[in-house]
């Protein structure tokens, strides 16, 4: 088995990372201290061969290895096509719920001629909304970021869309308003000035579970920014002044495209293995 070795500094570490020829990391070296760890057992052999190599190869020596399986976080099965998120197109969450639990036939005809709004309403709205900012997201691969949809967490909710990148890792939470005027303060956010909404403390906690989710089972630090995508309205206006939460229209969200400097392209490949594989959310 080939084996490809980058080196990685960062965050006060320096490290050799062993690669898949995909990119997916299987084991590292502490630079410093010699340390070997090993991600995936069944490549340890290859692992320590091809990383105590490089270690006798630095120019300033670090002491012999040891290999320190222990080290080693918890490993994700398999990934079967079953598990695959990266399979989910934008709002398949909500595509389920209508299937599920939708109106039938007649009780949508009846509702239409009553004129009389219906929560089904709201979930095609959503649905609809997503899809547009799926669709703009879609284009930033060329850019060298991943995107998932619809990745579930535990009590039925959903992470609308995952954007994982050069630039780091964005949870993107969208709200359809559709024609209406939003207004976001430093912690709540008004559309048609109406009562206060709570989506910048709900994107906060949903980027804190992702990272929680992502760092259980990367060796590195991964930071998430929460970010709130408003599609539709005929005005987004931001008058806050300390808010933790980017906030765009849909259109808007090609901006991250540039952004580069916090994760490596191995690093990037390996969040990506472990975000889109179904059971590494299954307590988050």
């Amino acid at each position: 088995m080939e084996l490809h070795v980058a080196r990685w500094k960062r965050y006060g570490h320096d490290r050799l990372y062993a690669n898949l020829p995909d990119g997916i990391a299987v084991g590292w070296a502490d630079a410093t201290t010699g340390g070997i760890t090993v991600l995936r057992v069944e490549y340890r052999d290859n692992v320590i061969a091809v990383l105590a190599q490089y270690l006798q190869n630095l120019t300033e020596p670090a002491p012999p290895y040891r290999a320190s399986e222990a080290q080693a976080g918890p490993m994700l099965p398999p990934l079967t096509p079953a598990d695959d998120l990266a399979v989910n197109p934008p709002g398949q969450s909500l595509r389920d719920l209508l299937a599920e639990s939708g109106p039938r036939l007649m009780e949508r005809v009846a509702s239409r001629l009553l004129r009389r709004p219906t929560e089904w309403d709201s979930w095609r709205k959503g649905l609809a909304g997503e899809r547009r900012v799926g669709a703009e997201l879609n284009r930033l691969g060329r850019h060298g970021w991943r995107v998932l949809h619809s990745v579930p967490l535990a009590n039925k909710v959903d992470i609308d869309h995952l954007l994982i990148g050069p630039g780091g890792v964005f949870s993107i939470n969208t709200k359809h308003h559709h024609k209406r005027a939003v207004w976001v303060g430093d912690d709540s956010v008004k559309v048609d000035h109406g009562k206060p909404a709570p989506y910048a403390r709900k994107s906060r906690a949903e980027a804190k579970r992702v990272a929680r989710v992502l760092e259980r089972y990367c060796d590195f630090p991964v930071p998430v920014e929460p970010v709130l995508v408003f599609v539709g309205v005929i005005e987004l206006k931001v008058v806050a002044t300390q808010l933790d939460v980017q906030v765009y229209q849909e259109r808007q969200v090609s901006a991250l495209a540039p952004l580069s400097g916090v994760l490596t392209a191995d690093q990037v490949e390996q969040v990506y293995s472990v975000a889109r594989h179904r059971q590494a959310w299954s307590q988050a």
